[in-house]
């Protein structure tokens, strides 16, 4: 019996993966996320080699998820921001951290509050209908073929 061809998949989220999949990239946006812009105080809380984090950012730069902006001319330094492209990974970041909390044995100090005051939850559930979202409602299928 011939085996059949298997072609990788064309998909975002393997797109997507290529600029922010590596831990330091994503731990480097957590900290801008945090409010943290300055190199070395994103090392210090992310714990990544300088290189490591140096060549990351530049990365997510040139992927236009981050900015930098000189804050300093002799020495020149900056300070890294999210653009608008970063700054939609929020819910994505808070997903994967409110995972991690209920999964892993490590347990945040801190609580992610909605200016409402209440404890933010990323929730599931439809734009369109409202209804909540699960393997069991979701489907995949080609582009154009709804």
């Amino acid at each position: 019996m011939a085996r059949r061809q298997v072609a990788v998949r064309a998909c975002p989220l393997a797109a997507s993966l290529e600029i922010v999949g590596e831990r330091w990239s994503l731990l480097a946006i957590r900290e801008i996320t945090y409010g943290v812009h300055r190199f070395g105080h994103i090392a210090a809380y992310t714990g990544a080699s300088r290189n490591i984090l140096a060549d990351r950012l530049r990365k997510l730069e040139s992927a236009g998820v981050v900015e930098r902006r000189q804050y300093s001319e002799h020495p020149p330094r900056y300070e890294y921001y999210l653009t608008e492209a970063g700054q939609e990974l929020q819910p994505a970041l808070l997903a994967l951290f409110q995972w991690g909390d209920k999964w892993t044995e490590v347990k945040s100090s801190l609580v992610v509050r909605h200016t409402c005051g209440h404890d933010l939850k990323i929730q599931r559930s439809c734009s369109h209908c409202g209804d909540s979202v699960s393997r069991e409602t979701i489907e995949f299928a080609r582009s154009g073929d709804f």
